[in-house]
Formats: structure tokens, sequence, C-alpha cells
């Protein structure tokens, strides 16, 4: 199950994509933002995914999908992350990660 959110810029629906379909769980009533993961979200919507599939819509592929998180708070960077990422700065590999927040 991978979490994914559709419909147009700032008005976006959450959904799932499951099996290769994608499916729409508006009606599990919460959205992918900080409440959710710290209510433990992704273990009660899979329990009311499991419950609820047979009723639950698909959603059309040729949908807009915005980011799966709602507003989060914080976006953690890895920068140098791969070789070509450094030839292309000329930097060195780092020898440490070099994190970042956004």
């Amino acid at each position: 199950m991978k979490l994914v959110r559709y419909g147009q810029p700032g008005k976006e629906f959450p959904g799932i994509i499951l099996n290769g379909k994608i499916v729409d769980v508006e009606a599990f009533g919460e959205d992918f933002g900080e409440r959710f993961f710290e209510t433990d979200g992704i273990k009660r919507l899979r329990t009311w995914v499991e419950k609820n599939l047979k009723a639950l819509p698909l959603i059309d592929i040729e949908q807009r999908f915005g980011p799966p998180i709602k507003r989060p708070s914080k976006i953690i960077c890895i920068g140098l992350n791969f070789s070509d990422h450094a030839q292309e700065a000329n930097m060195e590999l780092p020898k440490e990660p070099i994190i970042f927040f956004k």
C-alpha cells in the first residue's frame, strides 16, 4: 500500500495504490498529515481498507497527483547522495552524509 493524494492543487484527496490500482480512501475521514502519522495512521488505514476494500472507488489514472503528505513540517534532505551529483558539483564524495532540512 502506497499513499497518494490526487486532485486540484490545494484541494487534494487521499488515496492509495494497492495491487497496481489507485483507490480513493477519502471515506476513511482523514488526510495524510502530521496527526495521521502521530496516531499510527498507516496501521489504522490498513485495517480500515481491509474491511472496506470492496466498497472503495477506483481513481482514474489521468488524475493530477499532488504530494503524498499534506503539509509536512519539515523535509530532511541528503546532499551529494550519489557519485554523479558530487561530480556535477565538482566536489569529493563526503565521508559522512550531508544532511539538511527544508
